[in-house]
């Protein structure tokens, strides 16, 4: 099923059934040392599967239902299978905030994974047509819940022994993470434990030249802040704004992609608050990522 959320469109399937995972991993041409995020409808179900601590419980009730993805001890492993959790002994969950979304999880009343609906290592769709084309063929079902409001993929977290680890960011901030469980740990050895952590990733078609001041002769530009429109120039944000650059980026990737420049050159992004999460994207959209 094609399942509309406020960050991406994701590839939803029964967590519980290897078989209906399976499927999503051949769909996506995904590894399968990649693990999966299990989407609930509320608190009450994630931590009926994980097993939270109090970090964990502030940061669900902090941001949830919302674009933060939780990696916690399994506690329930039948519920979300071995093969969606790439054989791990943790489980990565969220409660995502598209009421569209919300309700499917709550009328079929267990987890769903829901991996971005694009082909491994493509830019993650953000409006209906683009995950449509991506992976709709593959589908049972397809819901158009509209452009995605958040355009990235969630912000992951890991609340294991020791310091809440930061495994990937996103659209909760550092700042407002550390706001309510103090100082984060970099990813360090619990990287494996989270999506999207793979060198080459959400990367189109034509190679992607970052911290570009101008583009060169035959690229398209993602620029952002003040720049003169023109043909192959799509501005992610006029006004320097992050959150409707962030909301415009995989969009903005893709349709460049479509005009078949030589390359994608993308303007300086500042790394603070949502920044962070866009340059970590489009770092490994070029490359430059391990």
């Amino acid at each position: 099923m094609l399942l509309p959320t406020e960050t991406v469109y994701g590839l939803g399937a029964d967590a519980s059934n290897p078989t209906a995972v399976a499927a999503i991993f051949e769909a996506k041409g995904r590894p399968r040392f990649n693990p999966l995020i299990a989407h609930v409808h509320d608190v009450e179900t994630a931590a009926g599967i994980a097993a939270f601590d109090d970090r964990a419980q502030a940061l669900a009730a902090a941001f949830w239902p919302g674009p933060l993805t939780i990696v916690a001890p399994v506690r329930d492993t039948t519920a979300v299978c071995d093969l969606a959790r790439a054989g791990l002994d943790t489980v990565a969950i969220r409660v995502p905030g598209h009421p569209l979304s919300r309700a499917v999880l709550a009328a079929f009343g267990g987890p769903v994974v829901a991996p971005s609906a694009n082909r491994s290592g493509r830019p993650s769709p953000t409006t209906f047509e683009d995950a449509f084309a991506e992976t709709g063929d593959k589908t049972a079902a397809a819901l158009d819940g509209g452009p995605c409001q958040v355009g990235l993929e969630s912000t992951v977290v890991a609340v294991l022994d020791g310091p809440v680890r930061l495994l990937r960011p996103g659209a909760v901030t550092r700042a407002q993470l550390e706001a309510v469980v103090g100082p984060l740990a970099e990813a360090d050895n619990d990287a494996k434990r989270s999506p999207g952590r793979l060198a080459l990733h959400y990367a189109p078609d034509a190679p992607v030249r970052i911290d570009a001041t101008a583009p060169e002769a035959g690229e398209a530009y993602l620029a952002f802040g003040p720049w003169p429109d023109g043909e192959g120039v799509f501005n992610l944000s006029p006004s320097g704004d992050l959150a409707e650059a962030a909301a415009n980026l995989f969009a903005f990737l893709r349709a460049a992609d479509r005009t078949k420049p030589v390359g994608i050159a993308v303007a300086p992004i500042p790394d603070e608050g949502l920044g962070e999460a866009i340059n970590d994207r489009l770092r490994r959209a070029a490359g430059f990522v391990g």
